[in-house]
């Protein structure tokens, strides 16, 4: 812990890839076809903790709950910099007020299910052998994911149109070296890496 003085932080993992999915809240398939309702109230529940916790107002109450002993078990002021965009590396650079790679829960769509970043999620699986090369990836996307029911609990706690994503896709990804992942072509970016067992 860097107010400690016990370690440093090398980099956040926005440095690697800037608005970068994160957290992910997974439902299975034949539970969700079974109970729709269920699982649409569950997404509007967690919406708007979602919501709750982007408010700056809401950081220090957000640290105290998670810094417990049944999550991190950390003291609250050892989380609560970071939770609203203070950045101290804990190894002499200067600190970094109101960074815009602050953890976001709600904000810059950080939320929603893009059908772009489950491609990169299987094409990396495949990159390492946990799924086999021949994986039909877009259609293993496509019966999965419930952009659908994401959008449909969002309207029902009120989220304006203007908040709701239109694609499905954030587009072409840039990495922090520069490789870039276009979720049209995965198979590029699979051949393209230098480093993979597949």
């Amino acid at each position: 812990m860097v107010n400690q003085k016990l370690g440093y932080t090398a980099l956040v993992t926005g440095e690697l890839w800037k608005d970068h999915p994160e957290k992910a809240f997974a439902m299975r398939k034949d539970w969700v076809d079974k109970n729709p309702q269920a699982a649409k109230a569950l997404l509007m529940a967690i919406q708007e903790a979602q919501q709750w916790c982007d408010k700056l107002e809401n950081k220090e109450e957000m640290c105290k709950i998670v810094s417990g002993r049944k999550y991190f078990n950390v003291d609250a002021k050892d989380i609560l910099g970071r939770a609203k965009g203070t950045i101290d590396y804990g190894d002499g650079r200067p600190v970094v007020e109101n960074s815009p790679l602050l953890m976001k829960f709600w904000a810059d769509n950080a939320s929603y299910p893009y059908k772009s970043h489950d491609t990169w999620f299987l094409t990396e699986n495949i990159r390492w052998g946990k799924l086999p090369a021949d994986t039909k990836v877009k259609e293993l996307v496509d019966s999965i994911n419930r952009e659908d029911l994401w959008k449909e609990a969002a309207k029902a706690i009120g989220v304006a149109d203007a908040q709701i994503p239109t694609s499905t896709s954030r587009g072409v990804e840039t990495f922090f070296d520069g490789v870039k992942f276009d979720p049209e072509k995965p198979e590029e970016y699979l051949k393209s890496l230098k480093i993979k067992k597949a």
